[in-house]
């Protein structure tokens, strides 16, 4: 779950704690509600955490001495207008 979608998920959820006002048979929408911030708040906690930790990991590995005389090469690029001449 991205950052973008756990707000969107918590601003649903406060809609539907806060603003709406209607009731359904067996459902309660303000708890649903609820639930949606909880899970939004946790999916933003977990993101950030993710977004930390991967930008403090660094890898560092060792290089072969390269010989310059083997890796020296002659590059020769060649061009072709084949556009008609006006």
């Amino acid at each position: 779950m991205t950052i973008a979608g756990s707000i969107i998920l918590i601003m649903l959820g406060a809609i539907l704690t806060w603003a709406v006002d209607f009731t359904i048979a067996g459902l309660d929408i303000q708890v649903i509600g609820v639930i949606l911030m909880v899970g939004g708040l946790a999916g933003l906690l977990f993101g950030i955490w993710r977004l930390t930790t991967v930008r403090r990991r660094t890898t560092v590995t060792a290089a072969a001495p390269v010989d310059a005389a083997a890796t020296r090469r002659h590059v020769y690029e060649e061009r072709r207008y084949d556009d008609p001449t006006i």
